[in-house]
């Protein structure tokens, strides 16, 4: 069992005293009610630190805790009781990841996307994948307590001109880490999560948009799923094989 929960069942019981339930802020009910005002408005951050936090105890916890570039973490991993209660999300998308606005059939740099009008794609995708992956660890309830890391590393949506003719993949892969929101110890070790997703092309991505199934409507559902199955299946989330095409956003 080659993954996160591997971690996470082999510290079962032994991490429940350092993160008992008694502090754990009440669980909200949906998406909607998730407190995201306090770090959801963009300009006042800069996108390649952006930090998502999901409770004002977070935000408390952040302010005490200074982490070291991720390069440069050597850090002992800190055994937790599974299932797991997310406290916090952070979602770091680096400038130092090129953005592509080229109109071409295949993808070229490591950010490509269209569906919002044209300016900050950094934040814009950041704003996305914050969204998604709150939504996908709310429900989820447990005794210990972790705070979610994720580092972008490739946002390949499609361009235009795949869109309405090949169509393709929407490549998505990210860096993920738990960590102890109390000491910011590692919990679990860094783990790289490529999540790809079928894009639609031609008549199908026509039909689909009818249906409001846009490519920012299906990203975010996928990633949602991504990160609930990879912090509660014993494997972790299992990309999909999808041919050709995903074999090309590999070049």
């Amino acid at each position: 069992m080659n993954s996160m929960r591997a971690v996470v069942l082999i510290g079962l019981g032994a991490g429940v005293t350092a993160c008992s339930t008694s502090d754990i802020p009440s669980r909200h009910t949906g998406i909607d009610e998730l407190p995201l005002v306090e770090t959801s408005v963009l300009p006042q951050v800069d996108a390649g630190e952006a930090t998502v936090i999901s409770t004002p105890e977070a935000v408390e916890a952040r302010q005490l805790v200074e982490l070291p570039p991720a390069e440069e973490q050597v850090e002992p991993v800190v055994p937790i009781a599974s299932p797991v209660t997310v406290h916090a999300v952070k979602v770091r998308v680096p400038r130092s990841l090129k953005v592509s606005e080229r109109n071409r059939y295949l993808p070229f740099g490591d950010i490509v996307w269209r569906e919002d009008p044209i300016g900050d794609r950094h934040a814009q995708v950041q704003k996305i994948m914050q969204e998604a992956l709150i939504r996908g660890v709310t429900p989820l309830e447990g005794p210990g307590k972790v705070d979610v890391e994720v580092e972008l590393v490739r946002f390949h949506a499609i361009t235009e001109k795949a869109r309405y003719t090949t169509g393709g993949v929407h490549a998505i892969t990210f860096d993920l880490t738990l960590r102890d929101p109390e000491t910011g110890a590692m919990v679990v070790p860094q783990r790289r999560i490529r999540a790809d997703l079928e894009a639609y092309g031609g008549q199908q991505a026509i039909n689909a948009e009818a249906l409001g199934l846009t490519q920012k409507e299906r990203i975010s559902d996928h990633l949602t799923e991504v990160i609930r199955e990879e912090l509660t299946s014993p494997e972790g989330y299992q990309n999909a094989k999808l041919g050709f095409f995903q074999l090309l956003n590999k070049l």
